[in-house]
């Protein structure tokens, strides 16, 4: 577990931390983004580490998964958590638990208007915009020195 600033972030499997994971999903998602419900949950949750951050009270705001082939996804923070700095901590997890299991890189699918986000912690843009779940998207990566 890792503590930052007044929240506290967990990784575990789909089975120990799913049911939190996927309510903040379903909350950002589907019901802000509109992303179809059916789309949102994949069989690649089932092998991915999930990392979900808990506020002080211990209510999930935040939540992101690493694939086994490096792939950072599902980054979803609450919008009562916004701009708390639980984003960047999730992000920064996640490239630490990649890097401590001996990925040389992370690669992640933005949503194009979140690229700065990503820039800010020395991803690069790879690739063209493209379009999921009707959101536009861009590829990036980031390689560890």
């Amino acid at each position: 577990m890792t503590t930052a600033a007044r929240h506290d972030i967990r990784f575990g499997s789909w089975e120990a931390l799913g049911a939190d994971a996927k309510t903040i999903r379903f909350e950002v998602f589907v019901a802000e983004q509109k992303v179809p419900a059916e789309i949102e949950l994949d069989d690649m949750d089932a092998v991915c580490l999930h990392a979900v951050a808990y506020d002080a009270a211990g209510v999930p705001i935040g939540t992101g998964r690493l694939l086994p082939d490096g792939h950072i996804g599902r980054m979803a923070v609450r919008k009562s958590a916004r701009g708390s700095g639980i984003g960047g901590a999730l992000l920064a997890a996640l490239m630490a638990q990649a890097r401590a299991r001996g990925d040389r890189q992370v690669v992640l699918s933005a949503q194009t208007q979140a690229a700065p986000f990503y820039q800010r912690f020395g991803f690069a843009i790879d690739g063209e915009e493209f379009y999921e779940a009707g959101i536009a998207h861009i590829q990036m990566q980031l390689t560890f020195a």
